[in-house]
């Protein structure tokens, strides 16, 4: 049976810690790398390691950030589209049912 380690780590003032080095090796965590906690109803928590989800993409993240920077710095740029594209637009969609929760297809991964 493994050993059970009881380790402390203290929070600051702004509710920070650090991961102790043994479970830092233990969960394989690096710099930047993401915990789950697991709240059970005893309240005892579960930490683990994140997995990053399959749909986290890099790109689209670096991409949604320069919009976010570029609108702050130019709202002036900002246009409503007009009203005969947002007709064009409900036109195309129209009857068409999306479940942006489901999964896709294995041949549109």
């Amino acid at each position: 049976m493994a050993a059970t380690h009881k380790l402390e780590s203290t929070l600051t003032d702004r509710y920070q810690t650090t991961v102790p080095d043994p479970v830092r090796r233990a969960l394989k965590l690096g710099k930047r790398d993401k915990i789950c906690y697991v709240v059970q109803p005893d309240g005892a928590v579960l930490m683990t390691r994140a997995t990053p989800a399959e749909q986290d993409d890099p790109t689209l993240g670096k991409f949604l950030d320069f919009l976010e920077r570029d609108i702050a710095d130019h709202p002036d740029r900002v246009r409503t589209i007009g009203t005969k594209l947002a007709a064009r637009i409900r036109s195309l969609v129209r009857g068409v049912d999306v479940d942006l929760d489901a999964p896709l297809p294995a041949d549109h991964k």
